[in-house]
């Protein structure tokens, strides 16, 4: 009888906690994609009190900058109007830090600050030193040359004579060091002496010149505390909500993120648009494919093939003309009015007639393709690699003897890359709490789910077991003691019955 008892309690103790369970793990199947989300946006939003606010205060991810130039193997040949001939060099290595300062939180939902970066060579990641020597186009001459182009043969003398006296050419022999972080020229001195206000560079000219131990102007970002539909997106960018750059409001406008995160919650039809201070415009990439950086799922974006092409190839980028070939972006009117332009690395994804015109270039997507690996949910980068391309055209200017016969053509400078990707503490923080939490949760509600039905199937077992012992009670001629077990005078009972006399043995 106990021990009947106490089995019928235990089936219905775990009936209850299946019950329980079953409860629980429905409850959390509706509330655990809720809870995600909250904790998700409370943690990626720009507040002092999120997870990801250090994360984006004082990036922790080493971010280096790998740049290849393109030395000049014929430049007495160029003069003489024979095709471009380069030789790649390269990679050199800086280690970028970037930190934010003048962090202030506005009224509006907003947050404005200043990115300083700075850079240091790394000699064992690279290819060379930086005392290392390569031939590379006179940007100062030629660009001055070409903006003299339309200008009185007078004019045209007379810059010849100073580029004579100055000692300058069309070609010239630099270190590296020299070319990223500047030299002393005397004719950048004697521009800004009558010419002040043509060139932004005061002392040296280098083409990284400006970006070491500087910022990157004042943004003013959205900080999605007040408004998460707008989290990240940029509201100005040195006090103004669109640029005067470019030739169309669409090219002018300040699109995007600061570029280093981004909303969450993505899908495939997500894209990534951002506004670059060093392109001076918006740029967008697009959806490629899924992807896992260290266990985490990721998004990848990459450049589309429309991002550099001309107004002819794509109507909406009419207002960054006057245009070229497809692939390459003109940015003098951002750059002191020089001849530069914009594109991917050995002109990749561009009009190869840009590539033909130059030899010792082979453009390949594997090795000159950008990509962004986003975490779809949080919308962090894990994992990116973006690569641009600087380039100078020139051409001989009559009237300008240092230009000699040079055939026009867009001569690849150099081309950079930067890249990094989340490692150490900071991913195992990220892993655990933003992907390893919320995968247990979504598992968790299942498992208490299907124990919560198993363990309801015990009471029901247990009382499909017992009917036996209680059928046999109703069974006619059949006595039990009361607490159904055969009694032992069930034999005789039988016997008479049947009219067969049977005595009871000794």
């Amino acid at each position: 009888m106990g021990s009947h008892v106490r089995a019928r309690r235990a089936a219905v103790a775990l009936g209850f906690a299946g019950l329980l369970c079953a409860v629980l793990g429905a409850v959390m199947i509706v509330m655990v994609p809720s809870i995600i989300k909250q904790q998700v946006l409370k943690n990626v939003r720009i507040d002092p009190n999120s997870i990801s606010f250090n994360m984006w205060k004082e990036i922790p991810v080493p971010f280096y900058l790998s740049v290849y130039f393109f030395d000049i193997v014929n430049p007495s040949e160029i003069l003489q109007g024979q095709k471009p001939q380069v030789r790649e060099r390269g990679p050199y290595v800086y280690r970028e830090f970037r930190h934010k300062s003048n962090i202030t939180f506005n009224d509006n939902d907003t947050v404005s600050f200043l990115e300083y970066r700075s850079y240091q060579f790394q000699p064992h990641k690279s290819r060379g030193l930086e005392s290392d020597y390569i031939v590379m186009p006179n940007i100062l001459v030629l660009a001055a040359a070409l903006m003299m182009e339309n200008r009185p043969v007078s004019l045209k003398l007379i810059m010849t004579l100073a580029f004579s006296t100055l000692g300058e050419r069309a070609f010239m022999n630099r270190t590296v060091s020299e070319i990223m972080w500047g030299y002393e020229d005397p004719l950048l001195h004697l521009i800004n002496k009558y010419f002040p206000s043509t060139f932004p560079f005061k002392g040296k000219f280098g083409l990284f010149a400006e970006l070491n131990n500087s910022n990157s102007g004042l943004f003013t970002v959205f900080t999605g505390v007040q408004n998460f539909s707008r989290i990240h997106l940029v509201d100005k960018w040195n006090g103004v909500s669109k640029v005067n750059f470019w030739h169309s409001d669409q090219c002018n406008m300040i699109n995007g993120t600061s570029g280093q995160m981004w909303a969450p919650f993505m899908t495939p039809e997500s894209s990534l648009e951002f506004y670059s201070p060093d392109a001076c415009r918006s740029m967008k990439l697009v959806y490629k494919e899924e992807g896992v950086f260290e266990g985490i799922p990721t998004f990848r974006f990459v450049a589309p093939n429309t991002l550099f092409a001309n107004g002819t190839v794509y109507p909406p980028n009419e207002g960054f003309c006057p245009c070229m070939e497809s692939g390459i972006q003109n940015v003098s009117t951002c750059r002191f009015n020089a001849p530069l332009f914009l594109s991917h690395p050995h002109f990749y994804n561009a009009d190869p007639v840009l590539a033909e015109a130059v030899s010792g270039l082979h453009p390949n997507p594997e090795e000159h393709s950008l990509f962004l690996d986003i975490h779809p949910v949080t919308g962090i980068p894990m994992n990116c690699s973006v690569k641009l391309q600087l380039n100078l055209y020139m051409k001989s200017v009559k009237g300008i003897g240092q230009t000699g016969k040079i055939e026009p053509v867009v001569l690849p400078l150099l081309w950079f890359g930067e890249s990094g990707a989340m490692e150490g503490e900071t991913l195992q923080t990220f892993y655990t709490q933003l992907v390893l939490m919320p995968k247990v949760l979504h598992y968790a509600q299942y498992v208490f789910l299907a124990l919560g039905c198993i363990l309801l199937l015990i009471p029901v077992i247990y009382q499909i077991r017992n009917q036996g012992p209680k059928d046999a009670e109703s069974q006619p001629g059949l006595a039990t003691q009361p607490d159904g077990l055969p009694s032992p005078y069930t034999p005789l009972l039988q016997d008479s019955l049947r009219g067969q006399p049977t005595s009871p043995k000794a």
